[in-house]
């Protein structure tokens, strides 16, 4: 995420209040993360020394219910960065109309230099660290950059020992043996799909003629992938951290994707072009799904993206000044807290099914999440056309109006 992300979402924040003009308590309460903790993490390396690592949670609002949001392993993770995450959190679960606030949490860590045990024994004492804040009724972590469903396996595990009883719903994004929820692997790539398939409605696109580059292929980008190659969507170019690879006729995304299996990156396939990342946002299509780290569309390289419809996968793809430069072409922007809010719906489902010890099959799973997010883009949609801004702008007013309703029922306590 950009230096200054923290700053960003405050920005936004800022600009949807000009739309509302929310009363100044409850605008003030919205720019305040509600709680964050800074934690020391010891963990018992495999060469018998102690590491500390600092790890983090930020509750940004519990308005309409427990907040919500993932756990990530990275060197780069901050305070800064978490705070601004949370944000998001908050107006996504809102925008697809949660009972949820944000939150976002991580430790500071490279999990590439990390044995497996070693990673173990880090989720476990910061789930310990964590464990009088989060909860199935306060707080609710989910898988994010570097972290998956073993990770949250051990941290439900951690919580229900130290409870003495299992507590399957304290996390979500778990394995389906210990109550985690099919269709949740593809849920945000899924979420990806619908809007991207709304959007070409707005463009009157064919997707069955739509050419489509993914920047990143990791499980959002490798998932969007293959539900486009299930839909006859053509994807001609993708990259992930070790390169790029191009073919305007179109890609076999199930070769490359034992390619990658096979040698651990998109590099070397040989029905493609080989090209670096920065040249692949260059090239020719119709569609631009960023689905990498924050920040990857900026001011350098947004005049030269030729894709009329941009449908943001990751968090926070397009800084503020490449956004600008998009608006001025036209280029339809589908935000992230509207395009890859199909995880925390499917997050959502996995909680109740937890709760209420009940579980769905998933075309139901998929039905649901398919309803509520053409609903949302319905919402933003109106908001944009009525409000006559961008559809960030209309996915924020949405969000935060909403969250705002929430604090002014629930007042000021005491």
């Amino acid at each position: 995420m950009v230096a200054d992300s923290f700053k960003e979402a405050l920005y936004r924040l800022e600009k949807a209040n000009e739309h509302l003009n929310l009363p100044k308590d409850v605008y003030d309460r919205l720019k305040h993360p509600r709680r964050s903790f800074i934690l020391s993490v010891p963990v018992t390396m495999d060469d018998g020394r102690v590491e500390f690592f600092t790890g983090y949670r930020v509750q940004h609002s519990i308005a309409r219910g427990p907040s919500k949001g993932g756990i990530r392993y990275h060197p780069s993770v901050a305070l800064n960065e978490l705070s601004a995450l949370a944000f998001l959190m908050s107006w996504k679960c809102a925008i697809v109309d949660l009972p949820f606030g944000g939150a976002k949490g991580g430790v500071a860590c490279d999990t590439t230099k990390m044995s497996i045990k070693e990673i173990e024994r880090l989720t476990r004492r910061y789930t310990y660290e964590l464990a009088f804040v989060i909860s199935p009724e306060s707080d609710i972590p989910a898988p994010d950059m570097y972290t998956d469903e073993r990770m949250m396996a051990w941290m439900m595990d951690t919580y229900s020992m130290m409870k003495g009883y299992s507590v399957p719903g304290v996390v979500t994004g778990k394995p389906l043996c210990l109550g985690g929820s099919l269709g949740k692997p593809l849920s945000t790539s899924r979420g990806v799909l619908v809007t991207l398939l709304e959007a070409m409605k707005i463009r009157e696109m064919n997707p069955s003629n739509a050419k489509v580059i993914l920047q990143g292929f990791g499980k959002v980008g490798a998932g969007c992938a293959k539900l486009f190659a299930e839909k006859g969507i053509q994807v001609v170019g993708v990259s992930d951290s070790k390169g790029a690879v191009y073919n305007e006729k179109g890609l076999d995304i199930f070769s490359l994707l034992k390619h990658k299996e096979e040698t651990g990156g998109v590099t070397g396939f040989n029905k493609a072009q080989a090209m670096n990342g920065e040249e692949l946002l260059a090239q020719k299509a119709d569609v631009l799904i960023p689905a990498a780290l924050e920040g990857q569309i900026n001011e350098k390289n947004a005049a030269k993206i030729k894709a009329s419809i941009i449908v943001e996968g990751a968090n926070s793809p397009t800084t503020l000044e490449a956004e600008s430069i998009l608006n001025g072409k036209d280029t339809l922007v589908i935000p992230d807290i509207l395009a890859n809010s199909g995880g925390v719906l499917v997050s959502y489902f996995e909680w109740v099914q937890d709760l209420q010890h009940f579980f769905w099959d998933e075309s139901e799973i998929n039905q649901k999440l398919e309803h509520i997010m053409k609903k949302a883009f319905a919402e933003v949609i109106y908001i944009k056309e009525h409000k006559k801004v961008d559809l960030r702008m209309a996915a924020m007013i949405l969000g935060v109006s909403r969250v705002a309703k929430a604090i002014e029922a629930r007042g000021v306590f005491p």
